[in-house]
């Protein structure tokens, strides 16, 4: 059974984590539009405590839909301005391959590891 078989199981959890000054999401399940309202609301909570460095990392997602891409494309626009930084650590074919297809690394930076997120570039 390749990962495109298995059947979703519609379920998504984030959980927040503090290093310091950087908040790290971790996102894991399925991000699709049935569950994107989850991270939104995370992703809100986390944008009104305005950390200098918001990470997501959604390398524990195993299937991700235009829906959360969406979000994550909209939670770069809300800080593109303010002194806030978000960046999202992606790895595989279930996250970091459709980000790329479509050019979504031009537009946020994609990292493969969390550790490398909070070194930045």
């Amino acid at each position: 059974m390749n990962t495109t078989d298995r059947p979703r199981s519609g379920r998504l959890s984030v959980t927040p984590r503090r290093n310091g000054a950087v908040l790290v999401l971790h996102v894991h399940g399925d991000l699709d539009a049935l569950t994107a309202p989850i991270l939104g609301t995370s992703l809100d909570v986390a944008l009104a405590d305005a950390p200098p460095v918001l990470i997501v990392d959604i390398t524990e997602v195993q299937f991700l839909s235009s829906a959360g891409i969406g979000l994550l494309v909209e939670a770069h626009r809300l800080t593109a301005r303010a002194d806030m930084s978000v960046r999202v650590v992606a790895e595989g074919p279930a996250t970091s391959r459709p980000l790329r297809i479509m050019g979504i690394d031009d537009i946020i930076d994609l990292y493969p590891t969390v550790a490398e997120a909070i070194r930045g570039r």
